[in-house]
């Protein structure tokens, strides 16, 4: 893991070199590569390794870190050609990267948190640098006052933590159990404020409407996931408490992800919509992991991989239409098969995979999750068929009103894209459906 690391610190001083741009993504490429043959990680679930504490969970996270990333600079070839920064959004993203990196290898839990919180910055200069309109600034202060404000709790959390047991580690805090009410809502407020939970929500669709593609990437792709990641591992000493007090968080994302899939439903904003289906997504993923049973932790951390690759691969579709249409409205992209009739495959494929179709991973995390929450509660039925329905609904929507119809805004010729971005959406695509085949962790883990 220390190799992996000195590779990515040794590629800063490529980005301010002049015309080094292709040459760091496949750099990361290449990384990327080598880190999926090298499966060095313990096959134990929570179990800590030698390798900068990487377990199942970090690996998978930090191989979704690295393959985003490099998709993330493939895509935004707009900042390459139009911008004289590119050396600052390329150093920005490897820095975010490398922030990555540490938080899902971290063996400490106060390391975690200050990695954990380190990402923010990057995120929020990608949006303040390079979003598209004047709001970006208000969608920054959101997303930082959203973040921090549920920060504090959680590093007075684990100061406490530490006065308790006299260590921070990650393996030994296992055998640790603190029963204070107080204390739990300290220690997951600001996982929740991260995934994010319905109430502590509004600060994702404002970045995501600002931020520019490869900020929409991060953050739908891998900084949801942190929130997940962070939920997984702190549950190892708080389970006492989130047996007697997970009812109200799966009762407010069941309920939320149903609310929220209605605002799906009337959202004229391309990349609005798929940031409230994000929204709604992650509201399944917390209400099968605060079950607490091994389904729903195994469907969860199934489920963020997923919505990591397909939830990135519907934003680049989007950043797609946006540089032909100049705008983002689903007005102005209606009739899109018309005009980029090459492009239809790749919405029906990434749509069709939004709302769990087979052979997806979405499918996978999803049955889990579905058995973890039923078992859990009969009631929950009520609500998980509407999230379920309205999940079709809205991703149906998407599909149909962007691609049918007449196009309204003159463009009476075709485009057919270019070569790249359609190795960007089958790099998203094709993981996406060749998971499936390697779904036997899930099963080892139950």
């Amino acid at each position: 893991m220390l190799s992996y690391l000195l590779s990515l610190c040794f590629m800063i001083p490529l980005c301010f070199m002049k015309k080094n741009y292709w040459l760091v993504q496949n750099s990361l490429f290449l990384i990327s590569f080598v880190f999926i043959l090298n499966n060095f990680y313990c096959n134990f679930f929570m179990s800590i390794s030698y390798y900068f504490g990487s377990d199942v969970i970090s690996y998978g996270l930090i191989l979704l870190s690295l393959w985003i990333c490099s998709l993330m600079l493939m895509a935004s070839e707009g900042v390459y050609r139009n911008s004289n920064f590119y050396n600052m959004f390329l150093f920005l993203v490897l820095m975010l990267l490398i922030f990555l990196f540490l938080t899902f290898s971290s063996m400490s839990l106060f390391m975690f948190y200050l990695f954990f919180e380190s990402s923010l910055i990057p995120t929020l200069l990608l949006i303040l640098g390079w979003g598209y309109q004047p709001e970006r600034l208000q969608a920054g202060i959101y997303l930082l006052f959203y973040t921090l404000l549920a920060s504090l709790p959680l590093l007075v959390g684990i100061f406490y933590l530490m006065n308790c047991s006299f260590s921070l580690s990650l393996y030994l805090l296992k055998d640790v159990s603190v029963f204070y009410d107080l204390f739990y809502l300290c220690m997951i407020f600001a996982f929740l404020v991260k995934m994010p939970m319905f109430l502590v929500h509004l600060w994702l669709p404002k970045a995501h409407v600002e931020a520019p593609v490869a900020g929409s990437m991060i953050l739908a792709g891998v900084l949801l996931k942190l929130g997940g990641y962070g939920l997984l591992r702190v549950y190892s000493f708080i389970m006492l408490s989130g047996v007697i007090n997970n009812f109200v968080w799966v009762a407010i994302s069941l309920v939320g992800g149903v609310l929220v899939s209605l605002i799906c439903l009337r959202q004229m904003d391309l990349k609005a919509l798929i940031a409230y289906s994000s929204v709604a997504h992650m509201g399944i993923v917390l209400a099968g992991l605060m079950t607490l049973t091994m389904w729903g932790i195994s469907g969860s951390y199934t489920l963020m991989i997923a919505h990591g690759l397909c939830s990135s691969g519907l934003f680049c579709l989007a950043n797609i239409s946006y540089e032909r249409m100049g705008s983002r409205s689903l007005l102005i992209n209606k009739g899109l098969l018309n005009f980029m009739p090459s492009l239809s495959l790749w919405w029906f494929l990434l749509c069709s995979s939004n709302m769990a179709a087979p052979p997806t991973l979405n499918l996978l995390g999803e049955v889990c999750l579905l058995n973890s929450i039923v078992s859990w509660s009969w009631v929950t039925m009520i609500t998980l068929s509407l999230l379920s329905f309205f999940s079709a609904a809205y991703t149906l929507y998407l599909y149909a009103y962007s691609q049918h119809g007449k196009l309204l805004s003159g463009f009476y010729s075709s485009s057919m894209g270019f070569s790249r971005e359609y190795l960007l959406l089958f790099l998203h695509w094709f993981p996406l459906n060749l998971l499936i085949m390697k779904a036997e962790p899930c099963i080892l883990w139950l």
